[in-house]
């Protein structure tokens, strides 16, 4: 049998893979008419994350899209090409910031030859819309800006906000947090200045801003509906329909303890305004979507996690006074997802937890998933790609990663989102906006250090959930190589860290190595010129980790914006230069693309006399013309 093929296209720092949903094929007819309904609703939403990326993304969409479409002259030109490129980064980043970095892309074309592609199209009166955001570097340079001393709302380039500051902002959500403490205040509208001057918030709802786009979420939910798993899960949706024909946050909230509780479904769906990640005040919520299907043999594993959840949270290195007492609500499952939706597309996660809402959590637990089928494709992707060979310091190593790297992964993966975001307690009156633009990083560390700790306990071999602690091994040797080094390859020379996870994988991985550096815990080795990371106590790493752990669970706890940032500016931002030159041209020889995302899928309805009688599921291989089918389908 022919191995299949996952890595579509490579075009500059960024890879195209494809992900099977071998599970569909063994759905019902009414299982596939939901899943196919789902995924048409996942898709809708796609319009409003361009916008929330930035105001002027769609029509530069537009631009683009129209010269792909109908230009006539020679494609095979190099400033074509350097075209193609830029239009497929700009699909791929959902908006012309890149998806990680946050930097605005430059061109490698000029103004006047856009201009004159323009031309050719009959669209040349988009230019002076576009201009500028395209080819000033200085203008809208980066879409969340996390730097100390600056005003991040209006130094970020998003479309979250307008005509206001950070202090407005600060000031008028905590005098809504004073109305209602629980309340997700802000995050399905944009905050704006109205004529008189008064800040006023445009609401995300049928009625109100993205309206269009959220009458058509709405459309497919209702018909998803109809073959909805069961009762509950049908009432699940309903609400989310009623949530966003209102706008009323109160009814996102109730929307998302039913789904928490809702548990029995075979196929389960996440669409909304999740994650805050590209608003550095942590207000707004970007659009996004996942439709999955459950894969019940790999969900023993997480089951076997969830429902030992108490031990867990019982034994965790941190102070009692910050563990809860009793563990409720928590489902973890491994899925298939059989559709990537807003901000989770192209460029996806491989594990999610929700609701995001702390108190929601702490009453009524949380729902975590492992993309399995995505970790899949990124594993068989990266088989010959060279990473492990290049920076791996020895054989051991190397056998290590190859024989237990994918279970540790996922194993890693399962712990961070099924038991890391969920453990742990906040103390009275503390609330997420109390770290402001550290909160996301410290809540990804809190995750991960959880699941790093105990990745490595015996208990996980008493449960099954893995064979040996050499599965713990390998994620050691795989998360701290990753941190201190092929991480940096996704950071441009000179520039720090900006992304919340990757500087909570370097604060991490930083603070282990100097806290062991006494004992030798990590140590640094040159060799043949080259610079490598080993480690040297496994023992000795899993109680650092820990002592970290409890570190960030208190900060977190105790809303010590203080300690976050000293955590975070310490260890999670500046980049050594030396090292990272170093990096950089040991990565460039191997010509790999340090980024990933994917092609979607597509269903299609098979009719027989009127009747729908199956789905079919496809798999497409040009990720431009998805991209441009997508346009279309508006």
């Amino acid at each position: 049998m022919k191995e299949q093929v996952y890595l579509l296209e490579q075009f500059d720092d960024i890879k195209i893979l494809r992900y099977d949903v071998p599970a569909f094929e063994g759905l019902s007819l009414r299982e596939k008419l939901f899943v196919y309904y789902l995924s048409r609703a996942a898709l809708a939403g796609r319009d409003i994350l361009w916008d929330q990326n930035n105001k002027y993304n769609l029509r530069v969409r537009e631009a683009l899209e129209s010269i792909l479409r109908a230009y006539q002259g020679n494609r095979e030109t190099e400033e074509f090409q350097a075209f193609l490129v830029y239009a497929k980064k700009v699909f791929f980043a959902n908006g012309v910031h890149h998806h990680y970095s946050m930097e605005k892309f430059t061109p490698s074309f000029t103004p006047e030859y856009f201009k004159s592609l323009l031309r050719e199209v009959g669209a040349e009166q988009l230019y002076g819309e576009v201009e500028r955001v395209i080819f000033d570097p200085k203008y809208m340079a980066k879409r969340v800006v996390l730097d100390e001393g600056k005003d991040l709302v209006q130094a970020s380039a998003n479309h979250y906000y307008e005509g206001v500051t950070q202090e407005e902002v600060e000031k008028f959500y905590g005098e809504k947090k004073k109305e209602n403490a629980l309340l997700s205040w802000g995050l399905n509208s944009t905050l704006v200045r109205d004529e008189k001057g008064q800040l006023q918030e445009q609401v995300w709802f049928a009625g109100g801003k993205y309206g269009k786009e959220i009458r058509r979420i709405v459309e497919y939910l209702k018909k998803a509906a109809e073959y909805a798993c069961n009762e509950h899960q049908r009432e699940v949706i309903e609400l989310l329909i009623q949530y966003y024909e209102t706008g009323d946050l109160s009814l996102f909230d109730r929307y998302s303890i039913e789904w928490v509780k809702e548990v029995a479904a075979p196929i389960d769906f996440i669409n909304g305004f999740i994650e805050v990640y590209g608003d550095p005040l942590a207000y707004k919520a970007s659009w996004e979507s996942v439709v999955q299907i459950m894969d019940e043999e790999a969900c023993k594993r997480t089951r076997k996690l969830a429902d030992n959840a108490m031990w867990f949270e019982r034994n965790a290195p941190i102070d009692e006074r910050f563990k809860k007492s009793e563990v409720v609500g928590i489902t973890a499952r491994v899925v298939q997802a059989a559709m990537l939706g807003g901000d989770c597309h192209p460029a996806t996660p491989i594990g999610i937890n929700l609701p995001n809402a702390e108190w929601i959590r702490e009453r009524y637990g949380s729902k975590s998933v492992t993309l399995d089928n995505i970790t899949y494709a990124y594993d068989r992707a990266s088989l010959n790609s060279g990473v492990l060979d290049e920076f791996a310091y020895s054989d051991e190593e190397k056998e290590l990663v190859r024989t237990y790297g994918y279970i540790g992964g996922n194993v890693h993966t399962d712990l961070h989102e099924c038991l890391g975001h969920g453990s742990g307690k906040m103390l009275p009156g503390v609330g997420q906006e109390a770290l402001k633009n550290y909160y996301s990083t410290i809540e990804e560390a809190r995750a991960d250090l959880f699941a790093l700790y105990y990745v490595m306990d015996p208990k996980l071999v008493e449960l099954g959930v893995i064979p040996s602690l050499e599965v713990a091994k390998s994620e050691y040797c795989n998360y701290i190589r990753n941190g201190l080094m092929v991480q940096l390859t996704r950071v441009k020379l000179g520039n720090n860290l900006e992304e919340s996870h990757m500087r909570n994988r370097q604060l991490i991985a930083s603070w282990v190595y100097e806290k062991g550096k006494a004992a030798n815990v990590i140590e640094r080795v040159s060799r043949d010129g080259k610079t490598y990371f080993t480690i040297r106590d496994y023992e000795a790493l899993r109680k650092l980790f820990g002592r970290l752990l409890a570190e960030v669970q208190r900060v977190k706890s105790e809303g010590d914006f203080e300690g976050a940032r000293n955590l975070i500016e310490n260890y999670g931002v500046r980049i050594d230069p030396v090292l990272h030159q170093e990096v950089l041209e040991r990565y460039q020889k191997l010509n790999v693309a340090p980024y990933a995302g994917f092609v979607n899928p597509k269903y299609r309805l098979v009719e027989e006399e009127g009747k729908v009688v199956d789905v079919k599921i496809e798999y497409p291989t040009d990720f431009l013309a998805q991209m441009l089918e997508y346009g279309d389908n508006k």
